[in-house]
C-alpha cells in the first residue's frame, strides 16, 4: 500500500508493461573510417609531390595555425597519384552514402559529386582549429604521413570531432554520451564524416611533419 503524508490509505500502484515499447536513436552523425591497401606506393607519391609544391607555393590561411595549406582545388599538382585519390575519395563517398540510405530504407539515385582537396602539412606546434566546412555534404580526410608521436605511449596527433549539437553534448546525460570523438591517424587511413560536424587537429608534437589530405564532396543538386 502507498500513503499520502497526511496519512490515507490509497491503492497499490499498478506498473506499466514496458516490454513491447518503441525506441531509436535519432539525430546520430554517421562516422566511416577505411585503411587504403595501395598505400605504401601511393603515399610515397603523394609525399614526393606534396614536398615539391610546398617549395613553389606560400601557404594559404584556412583553419591552420602555422603549418602549409595549399591552394583548395582537384590536387592537379600531384599528377596521376592525386587523381587515384580523388578517385579513392569519390568512391568511399558513393559507400558511405549507399549505407546511409540502405539504412534508412530509401531507394538511392545514381550520385554526382563536387569535390574539393587541399593538403594540409604540419610542424611541431601547428594545429587546426575548430571549425566545419559549410555548404558541402561530406567532409574527410587521407592520411598521407602522420609523424611520430612525442610520447611512445601517445598515437600520432589526432583529429577531434564534436556533437554539432551542444545542447545535447552538455545538457543530456553527458555523463554517458561523449562530447567528442578522438581518432589516431595511420597512413593510409580515409575517414568521412558529415560537413556539419565541427572538427580538430590538435597541435602536432612529434618532430616529423604530419601530411594530410582533406576533402569536400557536395551532392549534386545541393543539398
Amino acid at each position: 500500500m502507498l500513503w499520502h503524508a497526511h496519512g490515507s490509505i490509497t491503492k497499490p500502484h499498478r506498473m506499466a508493461d514496458f516490454s513491447k515499447i518503441r525506441a531509436s536513436n535519432v539525430f546520430a552523425s554517421p562516422l566511416f573510417a577505411y585503411h587504403w591497401t595501395d598505400n605504401p606506393e601511393l603515399n610515397s607519391a603523394l609525399s614526393e609531390g606534396i614536398r615539391a609544391e610546398q617549395a613553389r607555393t606560400a601557404s594559404v590561411d584556412k583553419s591552420n595555425s602555422g603549418g602549409w595549406h595549399s591552394e583548395v582545388g582537384h590536387l592537379e599538382f600531384l599528377g596521376e597519384p592525386g587523381q587515384r585519390l580523388t578517385r579513392h575519395m569519390i568512391e568511399f563517398g558513393n559507400e558511405a552514402t549507399r549505407r546511409v540510405f540502405a539504412e534508412q530504407r530509401v531507394p538511392l539515385q545514381p550520385l554526382r559529386w563536387t569535390l574539393f582537396a587541399w593538403v594540409n602539412v604540419n610542424y611541431r606546434g601547428d594545429f587546426n582549429k575548430m571549425h566545419v566546412h559549410p555548404g558541402s555534404t561530406w567532409s574527410g580526410t587521407y592520411y598521407v604521413e602522420v609523424g611520430d608521436a612525442a610520447d611512445e605511449s601517445e598515437g600520432a596527433t589526432p583529429i577531434q570531432l564534436f556533437d554539432p549539437c551542444q545542447g545535447r553534448a552538455t545538457t543530456f546525460f553527458p555523463q554517458l554520451l561523449p562530447t567528442g570523438v578522438v581518432i589516431h591517424p595511420q597512413p593510409g587511413l580515409m575517414v568521412l564524416f558529415p560537413s556539419y560536424v565541427p572538427h580538430m587537429v590538435y597541435p602536432h608534437r612529434g618532430s616529423q611533419p604530419r601530411i594530410s589530405i582533406a576533402f569536400n564532396l557536395r551532392k549534386e543538386p545541393f543539398p
